[in-house]
């Protein structure tokens, strides 16, 4: 079993603003949708790592928490797929196999492949900038060879895309599979780094162009590329 982060346990504390307090569970939703949103973001980010062991009551030691609504997070999370729960042996994080990451990113290239044309075809000025401010972000987390601000900074360039091409159920579809994009990309935001970078930058030129056939062409020969580098790992890992 990996144990989770030294350092960041919620340990016993002797006054509500230590430390350790400070990391507790206190977010303006109900108690148990704040557990479950907590937990989902440490196995996307892999603090909690596929195939990892979790254990209710360091789970919720860490988070300040009774167990009841760790307990209710993680059957939560069986259902949307995060979560394993096995006989006899407790909750464990999804290990997602190579045909559901495919499925997935499958499905991304094609929303994303959309979402890119309608970007070019209603951007303004002021969008550009927005995402030539986005482009700046990642590379900034590039230089600094930072994975969890390359992935933050991918993520929001991402999006920021599909909400530049106005068709909100667009977006929202795109939003739902956001998350698990985020959770497959971690592992190779490094080695995609300077190559997903320079698509980006082909993008957004394509966008301030107003080309909206180049740069569907751009974000699917980028969504397939990122694609193509998971499955290379993942071949990478099992020999």
């Amino acid at each position: 079993m990996t144990s989770l982060p030294s350092g960041r346990r919620a340990a016993k504390s002797s006054g509500p603003l230590s430390a350790a307090a400070s990391r507790r569970v206190e977010r303006p939703a109900p108690l148990r949708q704040a557990v479950y949103d907590a937990l989902l973001e440490l196995i996307v980010n892999r603090t909690l790592a596929p195939g990892q062991h979790l254990v209710e009551a360091e789970l919720a030691e860490y988070l300040g928490v009774s167990r009841q609504p760790v307990r209710e997070a993680l059957q939560r999370l069986q259902t949307d797929g995060w979560v394993d729960l096995r006989p006899a042996q407790g909750a464990f994080v999804h290990t997602p196999t190579e045909e559901e990451a495919d499925q997935l990113l499958a499905v991304r290239s094609v929303l994303e492949t959309y979402s890119a044309k309608l970007a070019a075809e209603h951007a303004t000025p002021v969008d550009v900038k927005q995402l030539k401010k986005l482009q700046k972000a990642g590379e900034d987390a590039l230089v600094a060879a930072d994975v969890e601000r390359l992935v933050e900074a991918n993520a929001n360039l991402h999006a920021a895309v599909a909400a530049i091409g106005r068709n909100k159920v667009l977006s929202e579809m795109i939003g739902l599979v956001d998350r698990r994009v985020r959770w497959y990309y971690t592992p190779i935001a490094r080695p995609r780094s300077r190559d997903s970078w320079n698509e980006h930058a082909e993008l957004i030129a394509a966008i301030s162009d107003g080309d909206a056939e180049r740069a569907g062409e751009v974000m699917h020969r980028h969504a397939e590329q990122t694609r193509q580098t998971y499955h290379d790992r993942k071949t990478t890992e099992s020999n």
